[in-house]
């Protein structure tokens, strides 16, 4: 802050890890976030905090890299130094401050640090101009790495914002200084304009920072978490202390923020670290839960002015509830998860079922984080990409159930249960079903349409069948039957990708959508595409609000069971799926 105050930069209080003018992100991830309106023009810095250049110790959380969290180098919540301009200096200011800090202030030699500069696309171009000023500071060809978008374009943070071409500075191999030079405005629909006036937003983890400079080989070693490592039994894993360590800082900083544990959004990260400690400290024996090391965080912290808000008693109240919440489902949860891995290990197997993991997820509240540490003590897998579709359909379920039918098929809750709480089976045979009835439903119109105008009247689905309702005045042969049965079933072998598309409802329409008219539409509504994303050319298209599988052949085996009248001019077909 002093390196930064000296060249005009006005210093400016760390911002709030839930931020309040930016809706588009659960967190504040960077230290640009709060600087978001001086960018596009809408403040005025030299109003606000007079200077058009400002320096600030921002309190960040990401969870993007929860998974890396307990290596050399990846936190959850972390403190971003950062000097920032708006529409004063730019490239060549930024890059010779940067340099300066690193090689004098903290005293590093150049023969340990390498940067990387945006090498363009067809978007962007190539950022010759950081290239040049590199050079100028005697770096030669070989210390300068081009890199494309992912590496070296930075932002906007959340949908939409500021954004622009990067150089990053590396010491020994670790990012440590992240150098965003923002030229552009990136809409919600991804494409970029210029911005009126061009910034700068650097960005440098403290405690990476500290790693280097005091010659750790992890952050974990720095002095702003040896006073919690030392405090871990001997017999407990390196990468267990170090998720500890990272998850209980972050517990204390978002709820000093005001943030409270819950199964939603920002609610639900806190949640997250507060049930892998619970259950860290559970599994390892290490004793009741860890409220000294909270204190050791309030006391190290609170001397600082942006920490002020650190109250002991309140965090210490706040994990207490959790713990007491949790802990009683997580050992009965932790038996059952032992007595499933060693039943497939006699089978020679290493995947757990996913049922089995999504019902213990939901019946007793334990995270994914949580479920795969059992895993691994086990020596056994969790398929975590197909949890996490399982997750993604249960919310949509849970969604639809709330509003007591799903979309325009008019698919009812379970007269027995609330859909939210069926089991994963269950939902994934509704998810399975219902999608059949989108391929029954076209193939009906490929057998039966050139006789009479097939329409839905009406239609119900359980965990066990389907029951379909559609305009025709006679009874169907048991060929047409079997007929209607194979086209679904071909559509089923093909394996088709489903696909989901916001659209206006007259576009739909016009391309050949189908809809259930005793359903009321919004303007805007959505179609699902069997086939092909594009509606007029996918084989069944439909209004629909979901929730589907991704391919036809998770539907198994269609079935039609029976085929009879439900009224003059309607008839009904029941079906399964095997």
């Amino acid at each position: 802050m002093e390196f930064f105050e000296k060249r005009g930069h006005k210093i400016v209080s760390s911002s709030s890890l839930l931020p309040k003018d930016d809706p588009s992100v659960l967190l504040t991830t960077a230290g640009m976030q709060q600087f978001k309106p001086y960018y596009t023009g809408e403040k005025d810095p030299i109003k606000d905090f007079g200077s058009r250049r400002a320096a600030s110790i921002q309190k960040s959380f990401r969870t993007s890299d929860i998974d890396n969290v307990g290596d050399e180098s990846h936190l959850t919540f972390f403190e971003m130094l950062g000097n920032f301009s708006f529409g004063d200096y730019f490239k060549e200011d930024a890059i010779k401050w940067a340099w300066k800090f690193i090689t004098e202030e903290m005293a590093v030699s150049p023969e340990h640090c390498y940067v990387s500069v945006f090498n363009g696309d067809n978007e962007v171009p190539e950022d010759e101009e950081s290239i040049k000023i590199w050079k100028s500071l005697d770096l030669p060809d070989n210390k300068i790495k081009k890199c494309g978008r992912k590496d070296n374009f930075w932002g906007p943070t959340g949908d939409e914002g500021p954004c622009g071409p990067t150089s990053e500075i590396y010491i020994d191999g670790i990012e440590v200084w992240n150098l965003v030079f923002n030229q552009y405005y990136q809409h919600p629909d991804k494409s970029l304009t210029s911005l009126k006036q061009n910034g700068v937003d650097t960005g440098m983890g403290l405690e990476r920072l500290a790693m280097v400079v005091q010659n750790k080989k992890t952050v974990f070693e720095t002095d702003l978490f040896e006073f919690m490592m030392r405090e871990f039994p001997d017999k407990l894993l390196f990468q267990t202390k170090r998720i500890i360590a990272d998850h209980i800082r972050g517990v204390a900083f978002l709820i000093s923020d005001g943030l409270r544990p819950s199964n939603k959004e920002a609610g639900y990260v806190l949640r997250r670290l507060m049930r892998r400690i619970i259950a860290f400290t559970y599994e390892e024996n290490v004793g009741s839960p860890p409220q000294h090391l909270l204190k050791l965080v309030v006391d190290a912290y609170k001397i600082f002015p942006d920490y002020q808000n650190l109250d002991f008693t309140v965090i210490e109240g706040v994990f207490n509830d959790e713990y007491g919440k949790f802990i009683k489902t997580l050992k009965k949860g932790r038996k059952e998860f032992e007595k499933e891995a060693n039943k497939i290990k006699t089978e020679k197997e290493h995947l757990l079922p996913r049922a089995f993991v999504f019902n213990l997820y939901q019946s007793a509240g334990i995270t994914i984080d949580v479920l795969d540490d059992f895993a691994k003590k086990e020596g056994v897998e969790i398929d975590k990409r197909t949890f996490a579709d399982d997750l993604e359909r249960h919310k949509e379920i849970s969604r639809a159930g709330a509003e007591k039918k799903f979309g325009g098929h008019g698919i009812t809750e379970n007269k027995k249960s609330n859909i939210k709480n069926q089991n994963l089976g269950d939902i994934n045979k509704i998810m399975r079903l219902h999608t059949a009835t989108h391929l029954l439903h076209q193939a009906l119109h490929d057998v039966l349409g050139g006789e009479a105008e097939i329409k839905q009247m009406g239609s119900d689905i359980t965990a066990e069948r389907i029951r379909f309702d559609f305009s025709f005045t006679r009874k169907l042969t048991p060929e047409e039957t079997k007929k209607i049965e194979d086209i679904v079933n071909e559509k089923i072998k093909m394996d088709l990708p489903v696909f989901s598309r916001k659209m206006f409802k007259e576009d739909s329409l016009r391309l050949g959508a189908r809809a259930f008219f005793k359903n009321k539409y919004s303007d805007e509504v959505n179609v699902y595409s069997i086939g092909d994303p594009d509606p007029s050319k996918a084989y069944s298209k439909e209004l629909c609000a979901g929730p589907h599988v991704k391919h036809t052949d998770e539907i198994g085996k269609f079935k039609i069971i029976k085929e009879e009248s439900s009224g003059a001019g309607i008839r009904r077909i029941r079906a399964i799926v095997e």
